[in-house]
């Protein structure tokens, strides 16, 4: 199938298939006239892919899991190595919510007082 059919089968634009093809997680064949073609396989793969972006990893955080990805990866128990990966990636996670949360009350804070200071005057815009 071309890359058009694939997307539409597995509900992804074209264009986020070709950044899997550049990031190493899919690979297309290619016809006589230069597209693009993939088989029934690589539409588990995209959905594989999708299902663990959608989880909170990244591309990167895939690279090492391309074994797993042409088969029903969130029905089998993950493994310690997938583990690892969450994991991490939680730890990331976790830590810019904490920056952002520190941000946001930093700003909080900052309104809190323009707002005392400004409690007389009259703001136009």
């Amino acid at each position: 199938m071309r890359i058009g059919e694939l997307a539409e089968l597995t509900g992804t634009m074209a264009r986020a298939l070709r950044h899997y093809e550049q990031a190493g997680l899919l690979t297309a064949g290619r016809a006589p006239n230069g597209y693009r073609e993939y088989g029934e396989t690589d539409a588990v793969r995209v959905r594989n892919i999708r299902a663990l972006l959608g989880a909170g990893l990244t591309l990167d955080d895939l690279r090492p899991l391309l074994g797993c990805l042409d088969g029903d990866v969130m029905a089998q128990p993950p493994s310690a190595r997938v583990l690892g990966i969450a994991r991490d990636r939680l730890a990331v996670l976790e830590r810019r919510i904490a920056a952002q949360t520190e941000a946001r009350d930093r700003l909080l804070a900052a309104l809190a007082a323009a707002g005392t200071a400004a409690a007389g005057r009259r703001s136009d815009g």
